[in-house]
């Protein structure tokens, strides 16, 4: 084969792009510095925290507050508990800011995760709290091999098997490296031994034949499979590898090697899960011990504090009046968007870092369907399809799998870029429909098995504004450490103040902010 250092630069270029994330992301990659249940020494005496938002960084320290002997209020916008940790059923209801309101048809048993809906191992702070609190959990399957690389522009549009395009992307890979073994200034590098070795892990990896060529045959074929077997014959003839500028062109365009589409990206290596039933299960099983602490439909306008006290103004949802809540200190776990709109009596530090810190906005958008045919016609159980639509992916179901009746899938899970702010200005059916269109285009069985979905765009979500703190290196070092600290008799937490982007980031920040606190309440002089 002859050798082009043009196609070894694209093929490596293709691979290394999931390289190119935002710095938060990468910031993700760490782990999650759990040691255990918190164990919190000494009296706080009557010390009352008013903790603002019902989420999972404000349960987490309203049950390991009241564990300490504290007196603690929680104050919460919505009528659920979570948070941004939403799960939608059949009869829910829910209003978006520009007063478009979706009322969820899905059958009893489909539900729809709208914000976080996996975790991974390495999530030990989720994890642990689900082991204690017996909340079940199971696979979340992020790959599956055999779902869609789909690109409009590539192979007249034909969606293509994920085995096959990556194997056929290792394989080329394999066979351009083995080429370039023979190439003076390469073999220079290596020692004979180290030759004959990468040599023979290529030619495995790769699926090449005796002479180092990735073609139709034996070899390929244990890669990305054969084609269907004939029970005439007995025969089940290799199949055909694609082009290799075909794989090219579908590998960049569909962004199979980018972000969570890396199947060996750290955040997203499996196994990852999900609790049983929704990710709300958490919540709920915080609510069952801390629930009878919360006011709902309580509005924060508010928050000032003294030497001595804080006081939070909040409109009572359901009589429209202003009340006034006072505590010894405010734990705020409320979304830095919703922070940054209201009068806080804090710091310029602290003001600067609220304000600086944008939130995502994520879309997802859900859609229920007759029967699950992207099991019973495609064999796909789980993990997701890619393509360069604007849908950008479709993510299947990892619960109630080769189940018959009514099931669920992600139309498109967007982050950021052009679509999701295209998608956010449309109305609810309007986004559907869309998602419908382009969706038909990988699963023609849109058209005629589709019964109704949810559409949610979190720039327009009254309770956050947005999804996910954006952080990057610079306003990490600009303002994260005035962001954590104690200003005054107020502090923060939550996901904005973790720098994390996960649940995990969310209760650790809930954890540091709790202990912080009871050390801070301890050395102060009594009263």
């Amino acid at each position: 084969m002859a050798l082009s250092r043009r196609d070894l630069l694209a093929l490596v270029s293709v691979a290394g792009a999931s390289a190119l994330m935002p710095d938060r992301l990468l910031a993700d990659e760490t782990e999650s510095g759990y040691r255990g249940p918190l164990r919190l020494e000494g009296k706080p005496g009557k010390s009352r925290v008013l903790i603002l938002g019902a989420g999972l960084a404000g349960l987490t320290a309203a049950y390991e507050l009241g564990q300490a002997g504290y007196d603690v209020q929680i104050l919460e916008y919505n009528t659920r508990v979570g948070g941004r940790v939403w799960t939608i059923r059949g009869g829910d209801s829910y209003t978006e800011l520009g007063g478009a309101t979706q009322n969820c048809g899905f059958a009893p048993g489909v539900y729809m995760n709208a914000g976080p809906w996996r975790v991974s191992h390495r999530h030990r702070a989720f994890l642990d709290y689900c082991r204690r609190f017996d909340v079940a959990v199971e696979p979340f399957l992020q790959t599956n091999l055999n779902g869609f690389v789909h690109s409009s522009k590539v192979l007249g549009g034909k969606p293509q098997r994920v085995r096959h395009v990556v194997a056929d992307f290792q394989g080329y890979l394999a066979e351009l490296t083995t080429a370039l073994l023979k190439d003076a200034n390469v073999a220079a590098r290596l020692s004979a031994d180290e030759t004959r070795l990468l040599r023979s892990l290529l030619t495995s990896w790769g699926g090449l034949n005796r002479n180092g060529d990735y073609v139709t045959g034996p070899a390929s074929a244990r890669m990305r499979g054969t084609e269907p077997y004939n029970v005439t014959s007995g025969l089940a003839p290799s199949s055909t590898p694609l082009s290799r500028a075909d794989v090219l062109a579908l590998c960049d365009a569909a962004a199979v090697w980018r972000g969570p589409n890396h199947p060996t990206s750290a955040e997203f290596q499996m196994p990852l899960f999900q609790p049983v039933g929704g990710m709300d299960m958490l919540p709920k099983a915080f609510a069952k011990r801390v629930g009878h602490l919360i006011r709902f439909n309580a509005k924060v306008t508010a928050i000032r504090q003294s030497e001595s006290s804080v006081s939070v103004d909040y409109v009572d949802g359901r009589s429209g009046r202003t009340e006034v809540a006072q505590a010894d200190w405010c734990l705020c776990t409320l979304p830095l968007s919703i922070m940054s709109q209201l009068p806080m009596q804090v710091g310029a530090g602290m003001r600067a870092a609220v304000d600086a810190v944008p939130l995502g906005d994520d879309i997802k958008i859900a859609m229920q369907f007759k029967r699950r045919f992207w099991e019973q016609d495609e064999a796909i159980y789980g993990g997701c399809s890619m393509t360069d639509l604007p849908i950008r992916s479709i993510y299947y179901p990892s619960y109630a799998l080769n189940s018959s009746g009514k099931g669920l899938l992600y139309g498109s899970v967007l982050h950021g870029g052009t679509a999701t702010y295209e998608f956010t200005s449309l109305t609810p059916p309007e986004r559907l429909a869309k998602v419908l269109e382009y969706g038909a285009q990988i699963h023609p069985q849109y058209r005629t098995e589709y019964e109704n979905g949810m559409a949610i765009c979190w720039y327009r979500n009254p309770y956050s504004h947005g999804c996910v703190a954006q952080w990057t290196d610079d306003l990490l070092r600009t303002h994260y450490e005035n962001l954590r600290a104690i200003d005054g008799r107020i502090l923060l937490a939550g996901e904005g103040v973790s720098n994390r982007g996960w649940q995990d980031g969310t209760i650790m920040s809930a954890l540091d902010a709790v202990e912080r606190l009871h050390r801070h309440v301890l050395a102060r002089p009594a009263a």
